[in-house]
């Protein structure tokens, strides 16, 4: 059974920064392409960052272009995702999610598992 467990998120003052970690449990990790995805009181589950199977694309929803960058260490059975330039509206709960097939995709229904999410606030 693949488990996906998250950790990082906090409360930061707007302008700071956090880095989110998710570590997957199994042994095909390195197959799997990761996602993270971020979700707010009241709103759908929206596309944060993806990457493939080795690390060599990336992907990133526009709310975070040149704020966000994912990473992963295949090593480690991990994949991070640092964030930057945090506002107020990066508030929300954040998910990793793995995609078996190992494309890289901003479309949440093909994500095969998800973790419980950790909570980010930024305060203005």
């Amino acid at each position: 059974q693949v488990q996906l467990v998250e950790s990082g998120g906090g409360l930061v003052q707007a302008g700071g920064s956090l880095r989110l970690s998710c570590v997957v449990s199994g042994r095909t990790f390195s197959n799997y392409a990761m996602g993270w995805f971020r979700q707010a009181p009241g709103k759908e589950r929206e596309f944060d960052a993806g990457i493939s199977w080795d690390g060599r694309t990336t992907y990133y929803g526009d709310s975070v272009k040149g704020r966000f960058t994912i990473s992963r260490d295949n090593a480690k059975n991990t994949v991070y995702l640092q964030m930057n330039s945090l506002k107020p509206e990066d508030t929300a709960v954040y998910y990793c999610a793995a995609d078996r097939y190992g494309d890289v995709s901003g479309i949440e229904t093909r994500y095969d598992y998800w973790g419980q999410g950790t909570q980010v606030t930024v305060s203005s």
